[in-house]
């Protein structure tokens, strides 16, 4: 009669070891850290922006932008005068860069090979994300507070067109061959669709069960989308029709998406401490293949196609005080950069 007891007892253990042992190999899974690169200066920062060819990091850091060497991963420059800078966008073949800055409702276009501004351009209220699309040559800023799409002309600083949105835009993704951007409508639990052709929205998609997306990637050899919502969940679209294909979940405080079409793999960044890799098995199943611990505060995350790396930006921060967000200490903001050992052969 004793038989029995142990046998269901040594079923459970065996049963809780094998639960317990998903965790620790998503911990181990194919990222760990490699280095911290310094950039120090005050204030708070966004997006991160990698120009791989010219092996350049663009990081937002509250009036200004630093330029990383990524063939030396220290700094190598900055760009000045760009109050509340959010994002930054390059078109590689006019030598040009683009900053969001959000204090002062303007874009600022900027010589990458001296890092002088040239001009600026009025946008709408608040422009935060920000992209170039390479077949119209033309560069979109989201604006948070105005609820629009600033289109300009890359190559004469001109604004040609500036598109009302159903909802508050966050970050966007752009597919040339199809014509068509794609932005978060983070109030409205929705993604806007844009022609680029006419300066439109064409079509805007409920993305239930997701809720208030911020960050996005895109596949674009099986057009997909992945969205990071706030309710811990990574959400990927088919980009053609708006279908919600498959849902994973992942950590809270997600600001960015990113996606390596190269090793199928789709990453959030969560400003708890982590970041969660997903494996897209196909265009209708992602699996998580990894939670890689990073720092609390490290949410803004950008992805080097080339190399695989992944960069993060963050700071140390001043003991919590109660009801007060606990301040970045001066001087100690930098990039954390996570790599693999050995990258996964293309599927």
């Amino acid at each position: 009669m004793k038989t029995k007891p142990r046998l269901l007892l040594g079923l459970v253990t065996f049963g809780l070891l094998i639960i317990g042992s998903f965790p620790l190999r998503a911990a181990e899974g194919p990222y760990h850290f490699l280095k911290e690169i310094p950039v120090g200066g005050q204030g708070g920062w966004d997006y991160l922006f990698v120009d791989s060819p010219a092996q350049r990091l663009y990081v937002s850091h509250a009036t200004m932008l630093a330029v990383i060497d990524l063939s030396k991963d220290r700094k190598a420059g900055e760009i000045a005068d760009t109050p509340g800078v959010h994002g930054f966008a390059v078109a590689p073949e006019l030598q040009r860069g683009f900053s969001s800055n959000g204090r002062e409702n303007k874009v600022s276009i900027v010589d990458l090979k001296t890092l002088q501004t040239i001009s600026k351009v009025d946008a709408g209220e608040n422009p935060d994300a920000i992209l170039y699309e390479p077949n119209q040559k033309e560069v979109y800023a989201f604006n948070g507070r105005s609820q629009s799409a600033t289109v300009i002309a890359a190559d004469t600083g001109k604004v040609v067109a500036t598109i009302a949105l159903p909802g508050k835009p966050e970050f966007a993704a752009c597919d040339p061959k199809a014509g068509r951007i794609y932005d978060n409508l983070e109030d409205k639990n929705a993604v806007a669709v844009i022609d680029t052709r006419k300066h439109e929205v064409v079509a805007t998609w409920p993305i239930a069960p997701g809720e208030s997306a911020s960050g996005m990637a895109i596949d674009l050899e099986h057009h997909r989308l992945f969205l990071g919502c706030d309710n811990r969940m990574m959400v990927m679209i088919d980009s053609t029709t708006g279908r919600v294909a498959a849902t994973v979940p992942i950590g809270s405080r997600v600001d960015a998406n990113c996606f390596d079409p190269a090793t199928q793999l789709a990453f959030s960044s969560n400003g708890e401490g982590n970041v969660t890799i997903a494996h897209e098995d196909s265009p209708d199943k992602l699996t998580v293949v990894q939670t890689l611990q990073t720092e609390q505060g490290a949410k803004t995350m950008v992805l080097d196609p080339a190399t695989h790396k992944i960069y993060l930006g963050t700071a140390k921060f001043e003991p919590a005080q109660s009801g007060k967000r606990p301040a970045p200490i001066p001087g100690s903001f930098r990039i954390l950069v996570y790599g693999m050992d050995r990258a996964p052969a293309p599927l």
